[in-house]
């Protein structure tokens, strides 16, 4: 009676009906949180699939390019994926050719629209394979006893020579002394000081970004202008991170191509990447990335 008279009654109803509204609040509030998961995973997902598609609507221009010049289609004899163990053995091999004068050619080469007349004079009607394979190193002889090319993490200068051997520093293909690899992405920042293989210091951090525009609220245009202002201030946060690096060792700049040219200026060499997860284990999947090895058999 007393709750009614002083209207308590209806007061402890609106609280009733209040710890209603809060608790399905926090249910939606949790689901949308997952649903935001899901997003970040799908927009990772066709991140990658933009890459691969960007890679092959090149090779198809590469081939409607050699067509139209009346090339011959050619393809590699076979490709291989080299890591840790592979790459020294296969390095070894290399190193060991052993040949007369001006007979095997080694050729660093960068542009993949140009053939030299070193390559045309090595590879023949094959050094369009190793035009497409750039930047890579490619390595023959003059009785074609050997044909390959190889992609190169952490490419020298442009060269083409003929010689006794090939001519090959380690460091071209694996982690060698001291050196920073950074992985970029649009919501994620790692960075790794390293000698050789080992890692010596880390520093990380990731940027929570707006995944996905439901209907209603804000325009379609305004959730893009508020997503691409945090990517911006991210990607200030990782070039601030980069310039306060610990040493002038080598950089390596890796991640998602689309952000890579913000914060490239500074590297030695620069590859685009599919590492995701949690700073620390996402470098981790980048360092081996950056750190495999493509053979081309040509």
């Amino acid at each position: 009676m007393f709750d009614e008279l002083f209207g308590r009654a209806e007061l402890k109803e609106r609280i009733e009906t209040l710890e209603d509204e809060r608790a399905e609040l926090r249910d939606r509030l949790e689901a949308e949180q997952e649903r935001r998961k899901d997003a970040v995973t799908d927009r990772q997902a066709a991140e990658r699939r933009v890459n691969e598609l960007e890679d092959r609507i090149t090779q198809l221009r590469d081939r409607i390019d050699r067509l139209e010049d009346g090339e011959q289609t050619l393809s590699y004899r076979r490709r291989e994926q080299l890591t840790g163990r592979r790459i020294e053995s296969v390095l070894d091999r290399l190193t060991s050719l052993e040949g007369q004068p001006e007979s095997i050619l080694t050729a660093v080469v960068v542009d993949d629209h140009q053939i030299s007349g070193e390559l045309r004079d090595g590879f023949g009607e094959r050094a369009a394979l190793v035009s497409r394979a750039a930047p890579c190193l490619a390595v023959t002889d003059d009785a074609r006893m050997v044909s390959v090319a190889f992609d190169v993490p952490n490419p020298p200068e442009p060269f083409a020579r003929w010689g006794d051997s090939v001519e090959i520093d380690r460091s071209w293909f694996e982690p060698t002394g001291r050196f920073t690899l950074a992985l970029v992405r649009s919501d994620l920042f790692a960075m790794g000081v390293y000698e050789g293989r080992e890692r010596t210091a880390f520093h990380g951090f990731d940027s929570e970004l707006k995944s996905n525009h439901s209907k209603g609220g804000f325009s379609q245009s305004r959730f893009e202008r508020i997503r691409d202002g945090q990517i911006d201030t991210h990607l200030g946060r990782c070039q601030e991170a980069l310039a306060e690096r610990p040493d002038d060792a080598p950089l390596f700049v890796v991640g998602e191509r689309s952000v890579l040219g913000a914060v490239s200026d500074a590297a030695d060499a620069t590859a685009a990447v599919d590492a995701t997860g949690d700073p620390e284990q996402a470098l981790e999947d980048a360092f081996e990335d950056f750190w495999t090895v493509t053979l081309y058999g040509i």
